[in-house]
């Protein structure tokens, strides 16, 4: 196996090369995948997993276990600025209100970060609150949304908590205080799930330092890899390779599966691409040794494009190529926060009068979680969460941490401070720090007595991210979150008394600023275009195929560590783009809905609130994998319609009226996905039982979970039976319609299963359109079973499903059509649609 930057490792192509052997220019995949933290990685892996040609482009460089720097002369040039001719792994911004360090690497934020894996809290998803300074924080997504993608990504990444249990790990004596702190205080400490390989495989028992045995698909460095060893290094990058960041894990898994992974690549600009797609125009920084002419610039074209450059790398691209995507949200740029990071100081511990030792280096960077308990879970008067961290030995705080312990390095932090402060009142600061804080790096030392702690939680999202002079800046300030950051400084100032500690704030708090290593929104899902940039799967709204796959997505803040959430989201995007791909393969691809050659945006466009729906955008068949997401052929003289459906609800097994089933107490979780294909639109309008082919899966909680839809059929607007009739309004029964779904499948356990589903649209006022067509009364009956035997079957189960709002929303931006006259079918459509709902829901004749 080869080094990063020549080659193939595992199958996948690592730091070079092309994909299809185009010209520069004219190369052109299936996926392109800008970033490599925590979204772009997991959405680069599930993507050649499934077998789509992927290139993912990441502006920094590799670091094998024991690249990274450790010298003073080494962290001096750990900064990102090619313009000063820097390439490293530390991006520090300076903004308004806010300092922010960011990562420049193979592997994103995971190089830097301090492993913590925390599910973001089920109360915490709130939907349009208002917020103090103005706007709202609402998430489109739910727990239970994410919950099997945590699962995933957990696994993925092999979190476990620190063994404090175990010898040598029970000799920490900086987890010992924080447990002893928070139960002194009467809160809440765990040892959260973390990203570290304590042993040599899953299972095994903690030791230091022993070798790590391979995962299967091969490690994309080629260098062995060692359990951790207590040295406190996480956040300046893992030598021993204990650390299982992501080029350990999805980025290697992605080049096995055939991956294109090439550094040292910066993404300059993104348009639509004529005749759909979207092309990307990148550099290459192929000498890192000296700072030079700038690289000429090279474009690759490709039908999915998912950003995953990091809030402030995603944004900036979006706002930089703004002209380009006429029509995108005015939500760019907007719900910016920095995820309640406060970053504080325990000095000169004490016990008895005698020094106790916090020893803030051994260990992880982090090993305990406080959490503060929200208002949002039934605690009245609480405010927004928290969670505060024992905060170990960052190096990239040694520059703050000069202020408290300056030793050799006085006149440079006096001279840093200084240029800092003028910088406050200038018109134009440089918003990037990173040439002045490589200047700044000391040696630094944090007592055997201090701790760093830090803090997080759900801040003011009311921050904007927009251009000043071609820059990047930020409009935010703490004021809005006040409240939070009091109630985070005097739980840690308890701490600081517990332990015998003095509390200190960073310099920089004296104007009220803060420095996050979270930096979130910008570019934020919504329900629809007015109120994010794009869906609750990441899809921007108005240029389909286009992703989101980053912290930029998030509406809000996530309140824990939100690497292991942004994760989360971006496997639940890529499933989804994967069975949108399927579909669209099945469906026939879409004639109505491709941008124009202008890039304008799509022609015809179908279904979105404001009448810019996601239609279809897809390149050419590249022949890859067995097909790509190209458009099949349909019939000649057809226009097939398919769109997407998703229902989720309860039912009780042993239970036959659905009502019932629906709220009992052993009830249990279903849902399906459905793509919903009439193969000829004139045909499915014109026959009575408007029928339609239904694929997808269904997904029974403690029956074998997600299953395929073997064989499925939907009914749309049918009369029921004879009957059926009465009793539904007897002047208008005649206008009573059904929607009817049959779904065969098989259960985990072998058991064939019939899903037999129906809404019932009855006469009433228009108030009932949305219950009727939104309520689906399932029953679950044994074996596969036909209509016409289904009154001698056995029911197994019975419940009701419901569409939410925000699949409804998605739902309607699913529309396709394949074949001769997209729109005007689509159109006719949608007036039969209107012209049932009117029989049923108008007034009554006078």
């Amino acid at each position: 196996m080869e080094q990063v930057g020549g080659g193939q490792v595992g199958g996948g192509r690592v730091g070079g090369g092309r994909v299809g052997g185009g010209r520069v220019g004219a190369e052109h995949v299936d996926a392109v995948v800008v970033g490599s933290g925590f979204g772009g990685s997991v959405a680069a892996y599930r993507l050649a997993e499934a077998g789509r040609s992927v290139v993912l482009l990441e502006r920094g460089q590799p670091y094998a276990p024991g690249t990274f720097p450790r010298s003073p002369h080494e962290l001096g040039r750990a900064f990102w600025d090619p313009a000063a001719g820097l390439y490293g792994m530390f991006d520090v911004w300076r903004f308004k209100g806010c300092d922010s360090v960011v990562s420049s690497g193979l592997g994103g934020g995971s190089l830097i970060y301090a492993n913590v894996l925390l599910r973001k809290d089920e109360n915490w998803f709130v939907h349009d609150r208002p917020l103090p300074g103005g706007g709202y924080e609402p998430w489109p997504i739910s727990r239970a949304d994410l919950d099997p993608h945590y699962d995933s990504v957990e696994k993925m990444l092999g979190a476990t908590p620190y063994p404090l249990d175990q010898v040598p790990f029970d000799d920490t004596p900086k987890t010992h205080a924080m447990q002893d702190a928070a139960a002194e205080l009467g809160l809440q400490c765990t040892l959260p799930p973390l990203a570290v390989s304590f042993a040599s495989q899953p299972g095994g028992t903690p030791a230091l330092s022993l070798p790590i045995v391979d995962a299967g698909y091969g490690n994309i460095h080629g260098v062995p890899r060692r359990t951790c060893r207590l040295c406190g290094e996480c956040d300046i990058g893992c030598n021993e390779g204990a650390k299982n960041s992501l080029d350990h894990t999805y980025l290697s898994a992605a080049a096995h599966h055939g991956a294109d992974i090439r550094t040292s690549r910066e993404v300059k600009a993104l348009r639509p691409r004529p005749g759909g797609g979207y092309e990307v125009d990148y550099v290459h920084h192929a000498d890192l040794t000296a700072r030079k002419s700038r690289p000429p610039v090279q474009t690759i074209t490709c039908d999915r494009l998912v950003l995953g450059a990091g809030t402030y790398g995603t944004t900036y691209l979006l706002l930089r190529s703004r002209d380009a995507f006429p029509g995108l949200s005015d939500a760019l740029g907007t719900r910016f926060s920095g995820n309640g990071d406060l970053l504080t100081f325990l000095m000169r511990a004490k016990d008895r009068n005698r020094v106790r030792p916090l020893n803030a280096s051994r260990g992880p960077v982090i090993t305990t979680a406080i959490r503060l308990p929200d208002e949002l879970d039934g605690v009245p008067g609480a405010g927004r969460g928290a969670y505060i961290q024992d905060g170990g030995y960052p190096g990239f705080t040694d520059w703050i941490v000069d202020g408290f312990d300056i030793g050799n390095d006085f006149e440079r932090a006096v001279k840093f401070l200084w240029d800092r402060f003028t910088d406050l009142f200038r018109d134009a600061p440089d918003t990037n720090l990173s040439k002045e804080i490589s200047e700044l790096i000391g040696d630094g030392a944090l007592t055997v007595s201090s701790l760093p702690l830090l803090g997080m939680g759900r801040d003011a999202a009311d921050g904007r991210l927009h251009l000043k002079d071609g820059r990047l800046a930020a409009d935010w300030t703490a004021e809005s979150s006040e409240e939070l950051f009091s109630r985070v400084r005097k739980t840690m100032q308890g701490i600081a008394d517990v332990l015998g500690a003095d509390y200190a704030d960073n310099p920089m708090w004296f104007r009220k600023r803060i420095i996050t290593v979270h930096p979130l929104g910008g570019a934020p899902m919504g329900v629809h275009p007015g109120e994010g940039v794009c869906d609750a799967f990441g899809e921007v709204f108005g240029f389909p195929g286009l992703y989101i796959a980053d912290g930029a997505a998030m509406p809000g803040p996530v309140g824990p560590n939100p690497s292991l959430t942004i994760a989360a989201q971006a496997d639940r995007l890529a499933t989804r783009l994967l069975e949108d791909a399927s579909a669209q393969r099945g469906a026939g691809g879409s004639a109505a809905t491709v941008p124009s050659a202008t890039g304008a945006g799509p022609v015809g466009g179908t279904g979105s609130p404001d009448g810019a729906g996601n239609g279809s955008t897809y390149g050419p068949d590249s022949g890859r994998h067995g097909g790509s997401w190209g458009p099949s052929t349909v019939a000649a003289g057809r226009t097939s319609l398919s769109f997407t459906e998703e229902m989720k609800g309860f039912v009780t097994y042993g239970e036959t009226d659905p009502r019932i089933g629906e709220m009992a107490d052993g009830r249990r979780w279903l849902s399906f996905r459905l793509t919903i294909t009439a193969e000829d639109t004139d045909r499915f309008l014109a026959e009575p039982d408007h029928e339609a082919r239904a694929e997808g899966w269904v997904d029974a909680a403690g029956h074998g979970g997600r299953r395929p839809v073997e064989r499925g059929t939907f009914n749309l607007f049918v009369a029921p039976p004879d009957d059926q009739q009465g009793g539904h309004g007897q002047d208008r029964q005649d206008e009573r319609r059904l929607m009817k779904y049959r779904l065969f499948y098989t259960d985990g356990d072998g058991a064939r299963r019939t899903l037999s589903g129906q809404k019932d649209v009855l006469h009433g006022p228009p108030t009932r359109i949305w219950p009727d067509t939104s309520t689906l009364y399932v029953r679950l009956l044994d074996g596969h079973v036909g209509e016409d035997e289904e009154d001698g079957a056995e029911v197994v189960a019975a419940g009701v499903l419901h569409i939410q709002l925000t699949d409804f929303a998605r739902q309607l931006t699913t529309f396709r059509t394949s074949g001769p006259d997209g729109v005007e079918k689509l159109l006719s459509f949608g007036r039969f649609f209107a012209g049932e709902l009117w029989e049923v829901y108008g007034p009554d004749p006078a």
